[in-house]
């Protein structure tokens, strides 16, 4: 496999797509299958809107199926990552302070396949992820915001797994 077809995952960020693989192949091949066979029985399909919309969802779901399994197939996990003790790196649990408002941050530092912005899962390639990288506690990093100012956090912790 070539180094630009590798797709760098964390441990957990690996099971949760697997977990979700899983969950969507049940999906597809009961409740959504289901579906279909019952809209089937409603007769004419040409213009029954729960089959059309049963077909939808079992496009949108294949569609994912198929990312998901050429993301696993193509996945390394990364064991242990690289640089020095205390340094941000993918995995880095961080805890960040906005200079400004002093609003208090718990992130974690992801790839890009793994970002969750719900869960405090930050891509290494977004604005504040780029910027933490390579840091160690106590270092101030600068972002540009998208009104076109900057904005200022201080590393609190780092927390490397």
């Amino acid at each position: 496999m070539a180094e630009e077809d590798i797709i760098y995952l964390t441990k957990d960020g690996y099971e949760t797509l697997r977990s979700e693989l899983t969950s969507l192949k049940h999906k597809l091949f009961g409740e959504i299958a289901q579906r279909i066979s019952e809209a089937r029985e409603y007769g004419d399909i040409t213009e029954n809107s729960e089959y059309e919309e049963a077909k939808n969802e079992q496009a949108r779901v294949e569609s994912r199926i198929r990312e998901i399994e050429s993301v696993l197939s193509n996945a390394e996990i990364i064991e242990r990552v690289e640089g020095n003790i205390g340094e941000i790196g993918i995995g880095s649990n961080v805890i960040v302070q906005d200079q400004e408002t002093n609003e208090i941050l718990k992130l974690t530092i992801v790839t890009h396949q793994e970002a969750d912005i719900e869960a405090n899962k930050i891509s290494d390639l977004s604005p504040l992820g780029k910027a933490l990288m390579g840091k160690i506690e106590g270092e101030t990093v600068r972002i540009k915001s998208p009104s076109g100012g900057f904005i200022f956090y201080r590393i609190l912790g780092v927390n490397r797994v």
